[in-house]
Formats: structure tokens, C-alpha cells, sequence
């Protein structure tokens, strides 16, 4: 069903379709965080130079770079290490299955970063734009 050349074709694309959608999705936990957009109570009075605020910073000019495919590779490789720390920080200690510690999410995010920082931006990123120049 699925050729070697229909995938090899397609990969980039939707590789640079998924850098779009997780950049997006992450940088709206910094926009609640820091800009209260969308408001989240908990984060309410957020201290930027706290541990939630600094994850606030980093997700959301993280997230932007992510989105738009700018340092990629450095930027994701940082975000894995942030949603790895973050999950043996605030999940881990709730039990051992992330399924139990409402760790899901951060373990996903975790690994997507680490891929993007091995596999690069995909199409449609600002990388491959000053790649070409």
C-alpha cells in the first residue's frame, strides 16, 4: 500500500506537518503560563523566575521556534530534556505508568522533540529556507 517511493516522497512534508502542529500545541502551555492565554487558573500569579515560569519561557519561545522551523535541532533537543526533567519531576513521583501519573503528555512531548532533533525541521521551515540560500 505503501511504496518505498510514495514515503520517501511524502516524509518531509508530513514531518514538517507535525513540527507545525507540536509547536503550536506546545507554546500555547507558555502562552497560559506567562500571557494568560488561554487563562488557566493554576497560573494565575505565575512567577517568571520560578521553575513554572522559566518552563513558561521555554515553552513558549520554544514552541515559536518549533513552529516556524528555526534552530530546530538545538531548540528540540532542549525541549526534551525540559518535558523528560518535568516528567520525572512533576509526574514520576505520582506512580510508576504515565497512564497513573497524568505523565502522558510530557513523556509524548519528550520524544517528539528528540526525534525532531535527530530528523531536522521537515518542510515549510525557515531552516531549510537559509539551508537553500
Amino acid at each position: 500500500m505503501f511504496s518505498q517511493q510514495f514515503c520517501s516522497k511524502w516524509t518531509p512534508s508530513v514531518l514538517g506537518l507535525l513540527r507545525i502542529i507540536t509547536g503550536f500545541l506546545f507554546l500555547q502551555h507558555g502562552s497560559a503560563k506567562l500571557l494568560g492565554m488561554p487563562h488557566i487558573a493554576m497560573f494565575d500569579g505565575l512567577q517568571l523566575m520560578s521553575l513554572m515560569g522559566l518552563a513558561g519561557v521555554l515553552e513558549l519561545v520554544g514552541g515559536t521556534l518549533i513552529l516556524v522551523g528555526l534552530f530546530t535541532r538545538p531548540v528540540a533537543f532542549i525541549l526534551s530534556g525540559q518535558m523528560a526533567v518535568a516528567y520525572f519531576m512533576a509526574h514520576a513521583p505520582g506512580g510508576y505508568l504515565p497512564i497513573l501519573n497524568q505523565g502522558e503528555l510530557a513523556v509524548l512531548y519528550s520524544f517528539v522533540f528528540l526525534y525532531f532533533s535527530v530528523a531536522g525541521p521537515g518542510s515549510f521551515s525557515i531552516d531549510g529556507i537559509l539551508k537553500k540560500a
